[in-house]
């Protein structure tokens, strides 16, 4: 594979930032430089952590690299049960969001396994 864009785990966490994107759109103003921040950083480093990884030159690098977007995605989804339990978030909303977040780590995990086999 020749291009970053072709992995289903970099599309599909894009997927996510853009729906996070569009979650967040409602959270209360004084939370911008807050919740909202974080949230939306968290999201925005998973892909491209997956991204800056493949341009790298070693495996070992690449798995620092995924081995962060796999940290910022726990940190994401941390986020959104606050942001569920001060009602920032639907029920509805989170529970999108969340399966959403779950689909990516599992990818990113079997990636991540897939990664350490071939060294």
């Amino acid at each position: 594979m020749n291009n970053f864009r072709n992995l289903l785990i970099w599309q599909k966490s894009m997927a996510l930032v853009t729906g996070i994107y569009n979650s967040t759109k409602a959270f209360p103003k004084e939370e911008t430089f807050g919740l909202t921040s974080q949230i939306r950083k968290c999201a925005i480093s998973i892909p491209s952590n997956i991204a800056e990884g493949f341009g790298r030159d070693s495996n070992k690098e690449y798995l620092r690299f995924l081995n962060i977007s796999v940290g910022s995605l726990f940190e994401l989804q941390t986020q959104l049960e606050i942001a569920k339990n001060i009602s920032y978030l639907t029920t509805e909303q989170f529970n999108k969001q969340y399966e959403d977040s779950r689909e990516v780590e599992r990818m990113l995990i079997s990636f991540v396994n897939k990664i350490k086999e071939r060294k």
